[in-house]
């Protein structure tokens, strides 16, 4: 596979953007797009990856947004999310096993003006991460009840997202910092001391816009999400920062113009698992699916 389109496109989106005395195109961006950026698009994966994942019939994260807001410019917006993410598993009977279910509730509060080269918004937020099971988490001999352990967390988050617009690359850009919190009385019981409850959680995403003069109700064609968490505090006996603490994941989308709501994304992905359960198994994998495309610039 030729590289050099991917590597091109990704050095392009990061070049640093220069001040610019002409309106830029940050007038368009609300702060319910900056929301949904953040809170991630919907998507359905192909039934084949490559890495060390259980062979999968597909992979489907549902995360419809409910925005809570006065008008469209208002400055302080709150967000409904009820995500859950679905594996069905390629054996018999196709089973669909643990979802997890990750309800969310989340402010926005925007900070400057429009015709600022950046913009600032602080969020905060309640969620939710379990799975409706109810069997033991861990069984006799140690390990993790993969198929009906019980597991339940509750966090909180706070962080900024400084959104700016870079002309030279007519891409929007989203750079996200953010502190995850999980109490140690809202975590389940048996997870305690082995699952991490502080995490530093950054992410960079950029959006190739086309151009200004046809950007009216236009979606952006390409699009690069780079995310990165951080596990801290005690785990459980020692661990490796790669293995164990690094998680990554870098997604790259193309939404062609015969598709008005779909597009096509590749995504690699490294470290501990984000399905429930499964948060002891280290992953390493690629894979290919279609993702949903609400965004207009």
């Amino acid at each position: 596979m030729n590289r050099k389109p991917f590597i091109f496109l990704f050095l392009f989106l990061l070049i640093p953007a220069k001040p610019y005395a002409q309106e830029n195109r940050l007038e368009n961006v609300d702060l319910a797009l900056i929301a949904q950026v953040n809170q991630g698009n919907s998507y359905i994966t192909f039934p084949f990856e490559i890495g060390n994942m259980e062979p999968l019939i597909f992979e489907a994260n549902l995360i419809p947004d409910f925005i809570l807001r006065e008008s469209k410019s208002s400055r302080l917006i709150g967000v409904i999310t009820p995500q859950i993410i679905i594996r069905m598993y390629n054996e018999y009977s196709y089973p669909v096993r643990t979802p997890s279910y990750i309800p969310q509730l989340t402010t926005y509060y925007q900070i400057g003006n429009k015709k600022m080269d950046e913009l600032l918004t602080v969020y905060g937020r309640l969620g939710h991460h379990s799975n409706g099971q109810d069997d033991p988490l861990i069984l006799e001999d140690g390990s993790i009840n993969h198929k009906s352990g019980d597991f339940a967390t509750n966090f909180i988050e706070t962080g900024l997202i400084v959104t700016s617009f870079n002309r030279k690359t007519n891409a929007v850009r989203f750079f996200k910092a953010g502190f995850e919190y999980h109490p140690e009385n809202s975590v389940h019981r048996e997870l305690k001391g082995i699952y991490s409850r502080h995490r530093l959680n950054f992410s960079f995403a950029a959006f190739k816009l086309p151009p200004e003069e046809k950007h009216q109700k236009e979606k952006a064609r390409f699009s690069l999400d780079i995310k990165t968490n951080f596990l801290l505090g005690y785990m459980g006996g020692e661990n490796d920062f790669f293995h164990d603490r690094l998680q990554t994941r870098i997604t790259f989308s193309y939404y062609p113009s015969f598709l008005q709501e779909i597009g096509f994304f590749v995504e690699f992905y490294h470290g501990k698992d984000y399905y429930n359960v499964y948060y002891d198994i280290t992953r390493n994998f690629l894979r290919f699916g279609l993702m949903t495309n609400k965004l207009r610039f």
